[in-house]
């Protein structure tokens, strides 16, 4: 069971700018370096080098370029114009046209207007190639800024958008009736931030139960669901209700993180069904890369094992 306190630890890591800046040293210097087990790399040129093998064996993709939590409306800016060349690079590489973005990355914790332009602009980008963009689920007091900026572009006629929930969060179930209604793309996942009993549930069993009571919810009412985890239990539930219920496997498919689970990965592709890896890169990864490691201990282990065999 992944405790409150082995998130809280993580999180208090991925805080830390002494550490990070050690991370940055030496996490993805070489091929084998402990942060490339789950981070593409740091340019857009690994990213599409990853991008390619992941498409070679036959699975689907979406690229996200990290940075969260800027804190000037120039840093929204730029990290807006990254996302805009970004799509170009795509388009020319010959990939598959699928991004992800956090919004506090847009300056959504700056000004929320500006934060919603910035996003106007990246999906304006996008609309002659054809791509899809998925606005991550951040943290819980971005959370309805979060579903607002996106119900504004959605009113605005951009519909290549789709958001997250995190089944942790007690809100979770009426914002899924909500978006289900409109018809928009959901990825469920069960959360990776320190929450506040208030807001979330702290037990894994719990969690695990409204992880459920959501699949189901989204494979019977949803656009195209996307099915967030990596736990065998989930994933079996997901797939028996989906046979029960006569939902076929073209219309919904499973997510995995770059570099978890890969077994999962390759035994999901072989059945026939459809998975999709998040694949994060670029210079700010560890924020990212902490919270990986508190979300499964397991992965803790993997890491000081290569780290060891590596020495």
């Amino acid at each position: 069971m992944i405790s409150a306190l082995t998130k809280a630890f993580f999180h208090g890591l991925a805080r830390s700018r002494t550490i990070e800046k050690l991370a940055s040293r030496y996490g993805m210097r070489r091929k084998t370096s402990f942060g490339r087990r789950f981070i593409a790399g740091e340019t857009m040129e690994e990213a599409i080098e990853a991008a390619r093998a992941i498409q070679a064996r036959g699975m689907l993709l979406t690229l996200d370029q990290l940075g969260e939590s800027v804190t000037t409306l120039a840093e929204a800016d730029a990290a807006t114009r990254v996302y805009i060349d970004m799509i170009g690079r795509i388009v020319e590489a010959g990939i598959e046209r699928n991004i992800s973005l956090k919004l506090t990355q847009l300056g959504l914790n700056v000004d929320r207007a500006t934060c919603t332009d910035n996003l106007r602009r990246i999906l304006e980008a996008c609309r002659p190639h054809d791509f899809f963009v998925r606005i991550d689920m951040e943290d819980s007091p971005t959370v309805q800024d979060t579903l607002d900026v996106h119900r504004t572009l959605w009113e605005h006629g951009h519909r290549n958008i789709g958001v997250v929930l995190q089944s942790m969060l007690r809100r979770s179930e009426e914002d899924l009736r909500r978006l289900n209604e409109a018809a928009v793309r959901v990825r469920l996942v069960k959360g990776a931030y320190k929450e506040p009993k208030t807001v979330a549930y702290q037990r894994k069993a719990d969690v695990d139960t409204a992880f459920q009571r959501l699949m189901e919810a989204m494979l019977l009412e949803g656009t195209y669901p996307a099915i967030g985890t990596h736990d065998p239990v989930l994933l079996g539930r997901a797939k028996t209700f989906a046979a029960e219920h006569g939902i076929s496997r073209e219309r919904f498919e499973f997510q995995m993180l770059y570099g978890v689970r890969r077994d999962l990965q390759a035994a999901l592709a072989d059945e026939g069904y459809r998975v999709r890896l998040y694949v994060p890169f670029g210079r700010q990864w560890f924020p990212y890369f902490m919270r990986r490691l508190g979300e499964r201990p397991a992965n803790v282990m993997f890491i000081l094992r290569g780290i060891l065999r590596e020495r």
